[in-house]
């Protein structure tokens, strides 16, 4: 794949596999199914590539189905604000693209990623005529919100302990992000970045949370064991276990 051509030079057809794969297509009537599919493509993003940048105009509905997806705005000051990450199964930009409006925050792939993608034309003619979709957006639109509120919130903690596990819930989302179930694939450096935190920190932090039993740290990835104290950050200490340390050694790198 040649990094000059756009995410839409490089445009393909999805899979059958890919399309039982998306979370939404499930819930359409046959003829609703058919024409979404007929308009679905699928593109690739390098590591480091933006997918869709503040200001630009939205033309599709997008949604990852492989790798690993930041989203972050920029403020007046220059400084760059996360407001999450976007594991494999999450679609995003309903709001934008209800409102046929530009978009306000950028989209990078911290990884090589497949994203998939639905014109707006599309996705609008779905809401008009899919009470299925319909009630998938408003789970959309309900889970966003909460989303964004705890961005914000992340945003002004000070505890880095906190602040990964937080973000960490996030990413394990079941109603955004229900492809990841259980267990996501991703390193130290690029939970990193999405946190706002040095990879040495995170180590620490990760550290931290399966003392608590709140996580079990895999080779390539994370085991969430206790989805609601990375929620809540309730790490006291009749909750610490302890943990070998060949685990903590072996864990994502």
């Amino acid at each position: 794949m040649s990094p000059s051509t756009s995410l839409y030079q490089r445009r393909r057809a999805a899979t059958p596999e890919e399309i039982n794969a998306i979370p939404w297509i499930s819930l359409l009537l046959p003829h609703e199914r058919e024409r979404a599919v007929s308009t679905l493509l699928v593109t690739q993003a390098s590591a480091g590539e933006y997918v869709s940048h503040a200001g630009k105009p939205v033309s599709f509905w997008l949604g990852l189905t492989e790798g690993l997806l930041k989203m972050s705005a920029d403020n007046v000051d220059g400084l760059t604000m996360t407001f999450t990450g976007v594991p494999p199964g999450g679609w995003f930009g309903e709001g934008t693209c209800i409102k046929r409006e530009t978009y306000r925050y950028n989209i990078q792939a911290l990884r090589k990623s497949v994203i998939a993608g639905i014109p707006v034309e599309t996705f609008q003619w779905l809401l008009d005529n899919s009470l299925g979709f319909n009630r998938f957006i408003m789970n959309q639109l309900n889970e966003r919100l909460g989303q964004f509120i705890a961005a914000r919130e992340i945003d002004r903690i000070s505890n880095p302990d906190v602040r990964v596990a937080r973000s960490l819930a996030a990413l394990f989302n079941p109603v955004l992000y229900p492809a990841v179930g259980a267990v996501l694939r991703i390193t130290q450096q690029e939970l990193a970045y999405l946190v706002g935190l040095s990879r040495q920190r995170v180590n620490e932090a990760l550290s931290t949370l399966e003392s608590y039993g709140a996580i079990q740290v895999e080779y390539g990835g994370l085991r969430v064991m206790d989805l609601q104290a990375l929620r809540d950050g309730l790490f006291t200490s009749s909750k610490r276990v302890s943990v070998p340390e060949a685990v903590t050694r072996e864990g994502i790198v």
